[in-house]
């Protein structure tokens, strides 16, 4: 049965550009997610799904895979400059949220130090420069005379503990995380999302 709406009912109000900007970031989460657990080949109607949206809104967004990965890097390391720019932040609270990253980032941490990204240049290209963003932002935060403050020491410690993040559970790779830091002798503060 067709039930027709009265002059006096009101349709949902279309949120326009607004919903726009809410479903992108609802894409990014649930990509984030959705790689993390299933991988970087995860079906792209599962994140559709897990943000709420159908599978068109999110190809509006982001074209292909590529896009939408490149888009969770952005995400991280954007989240990453704004914890170093707060005042009175130190290295070991920024690497709080870079760790948090990694572990809920799995699925990344290769294209972020691989040298081919499985046929994904564009991301390896736009990874690179990313990279290069995050050594900025946490250099800005380490004291004299750290112990990473060597050469390319700081970026070698963060592969070496991003690669030592593995495990089929998020407490397992946030624990690996954490050990991998510790056995570099380097403090970590609480593992949290930037504002989290």
């Amino acid at each position: 049965m067709i039930q027709h709406s009265s002059p006096d009912e009101r349709r949902p109000a279309n949120d326009g550009p607004k919903a726009a900007a809410r479903n992108r970031a609802a894409l990014v989460v649930a990509a984030r997610e959705v790689f993390s657990a299933a991988g970087l080949d995860a079906p792209l109607s599962m994140i559709a799904r897990r943000a709420g949206v159908g599978q068109g809104v999110l190809y509006r967004h982001f074209p292909d895979r590529g896009a939408l990965a490149t888009a969770v890097l952005e995400e991280n390391v954007r989240q990453i400059e704004e914890a170093t720019a707060v005042e009175g932040a130190t290295l070991t609270d920024v690497l709080g949220v870079v760790t948090w990253h990694a572990v809920e980032s799995a699925a990344f941490i290769g294209l972020m130090h691989a040298d081919g990204a499985g046929g994904r240049s564009g991301i390896r290209a736009h990874a690179s420069v990313l990279s290069e963003r995050v050594e900025r932002s946490l250099r800005g935060r380490l004291p004299a005379g750290h112990r990473l403050g060597a050469g390319d020491d700081l970026m070698l410690a963060l592969a070496m503990v991003t690669g030592a993040v593995t495990g089929p559970t998020r407490e397992e790779r946030e624990r690996r995380a954490l050990a991998a830091w510790r056995l570099l002798g380097v403090e970590v503060g609480p593992v949290h999302p930037y504002g989290g």
